[in-house]
């Protein structure tokens, strides 16, 4: 596995060994509160979307979260209530005099767990199995939470915490619907800060230390297809009559060469990634491919999954085989996903989407495509001080490895907001959804370990930031 190339460039000298190993210590003693209180949080259905759970689970979840803060001694602990009817958790620890401040972002939102059956355990409850913790959440990103709060006690048991913190916790991540974004957007001075840590990535590979430079944006669609008042007998009027989910059908496969490559018209898919190298092997592990079965598209893999966009169909409405009648549809509907690489605008690829979708309907099928999430690629400067101290940071917390620079498919709507609104702000991204946690998926897990390490890790980059900034501080103008 190729790693991409990192030097630790000249600053502040690494934590003491046995300041280092104290610190240590204590972030292992605060692993049975981490597993009681990712428990607690797993518990909560907090999918944000009223339709699949009540609201009343993620408002619960906000509630537990800003209790959390305020029992830390964070002030001004605050529910935002964000433009898309969700609620994001806001709170602020004061550090030292003339400290930099750090925002550490987390989101307690979850995705569906889709089929309860497939889960080995409960999908919200925390269940240790085989070395490791599973449930809803428990890494994408609740785990996220409990990593910064870990790495918080920690420093508050040696010496306090050297800086001034925000945290900011979301309440629709998952349903891309920019609640938080549009908030931060008319409320720009809430979320200043020096640097920003967001806890919602992870390791290239269950203990390879990682940082995240690279985010693909993402566009969500709703695409409707009718071409009938209503159904109709399949044995009277099929062959003549037009089915709107055949139609459907030939629109989305318009998006996919033949080798499965993501075909949206205008829209650019033969990017490069030149860093990390994602062998093919290790993708079929990591996507559990099946035998037989090809990987789509060209190119590398970290040229698909981090540097192209891709489309997928999340979900289609027609009837279920059990109880289908033979009927020609008058309507069908579906969901598409696009992941836009950095360099391309969402807000272009949507129109192109749009267009696509469209354009490709055959029989003079009738379309209607509805725009219901979005969120801007991001690329790091991972050259950037904070990252210095981060590298240094993660090689202390995993024994001398160092960092490695991966990129991520996955889409962070928030970062480009922030990377707006604050254009001095370093912001570095980490978390523990490494491949085995399987997000997004049944039986999702996080690892004890890579939780310990990374909280470990964020504690030693907070101290080392603060070093950083003194120096600077302290050092002769010239």
């Amino acid at each position: 596995m190729e790693q991409a190339p990192h030097t630790r460039p000249d600053g502040p000298a690494a934590t003491a060994p046995a300041d280092r190993r104290a610190i240590a210590a204590t972030v292992a003693a605060l692993q049975p509160r981490a597993k009681a209180e990712l428990a607690e949080l797993v518990a909560f259905k907090s999918v944000a979307d009223p339709a699949q759970f009540p609201k009343s689970e993620c408002e619960a979840a906000a509630r537990w979260v800003a209790d959390a803060l305020r029992a830390e001694g964070f002030t001004d602990v605050a529910l935002l209530d964000t433009p898309d009817g969700t609620e994001s958790v806001y709170g602020f620890l004061p550090g030292p005099a003339g400290a930099p401040t750090v925002l550490l972002y987390a989101h307690y939102d979850v995705q569906p767990p889709l089929d309860e059956a497939a889960w080995i355990s409960p999908p919200f409850e925390l269940t240790e199995r085989d070395g490791r913790w599973y449930g809803r959440g428990a890494a994408d990103c609740k785990g996220g939470l409990i990593m910064h709060l870990t790495a918080l006690r920690a420093l508050g048991q040696h010496g306090g915490i050297p800086v001034n913190v925000k945290v900011i916790v979301e309440g629709s991540e998952e349903q891309g619907t920019g609640g938080l974004e549009r908030y931060a957007e008319a409320h720009p001075e809430l979320l200043t800060a020096d640097a920003i840590v967001i806890g919602d990535t992870g390791n290239f590979r269950c203990g390879l230390p990682t940082v995240t430079a690279m985010l693909r944006g993402m566009v969500l669609l709703r695409v409707r297809v009718d071409t009938l008042e209503g159904n109709l007998h399949s044995g009277q009027f099929g062959g003549a009559a037009p089915d709107a989910l055949a139609a459907l059908i030939r629109i989305l496969d318009s998006l996919r060469a033949e080798d499965g490559s993501t075909t949206v018209r205008g829209l650019a898919a033969d990017e490069t990634w030149d860093g990390l190298q994602y062998p093919d092997e290790d993708f079929r592990k990591d996507a559990k491919v099946l035998d037989g079965v090809e990987l789509i598209g060209s190119g590398t893999v970290a040229d698909r999954v981090w540097a192209r966009p891709a489309v997928t169909v999340l979900g289609i409405d027609c009837p279920p085989v059990v109880g289908a009648t033979p009927s020609v549809q008058a309507s069908a509907r579906a969901a598409v996903s696009l992941r836009v690489p950095p360099g391309v605008d969402a807000s272009r690829a949507a129109e192109l989407l749009t267009a696509h979708l469209q354009s490709a309907a055959p029989w003079g099928a009738r379309v209607a495509v509805e725009q219901v999430g979005q969120g801007q690629p991001f690329r790091a400067d991972t050259a950037s001080p904070a990252y210095t101290a981060m590298g240094r940071a993660l090689s202390e917390a995993y024994d001398g490895q160092e960092m490695a620079i991966a990129g991520a498919g996955g889409s962070i709507p928030l970062c480009n907001t922030l990377a707006s609104l604050y254009p001095e702000a370093e912001i570095l991204l980490i978390g523990l959804s490494e491949p085995e946690a399987q997000i997004h998926a049944v039986n999702e897990s996080v690892s004890p370990q890579e939780l310990e390490r990374l909280s470990l890790a964020e504690a030693l980059l907070l101290r080392s930031y603060a070093d950083e900034a003194a120096d600077t501080v302290a050092a002769p103008t010239r």
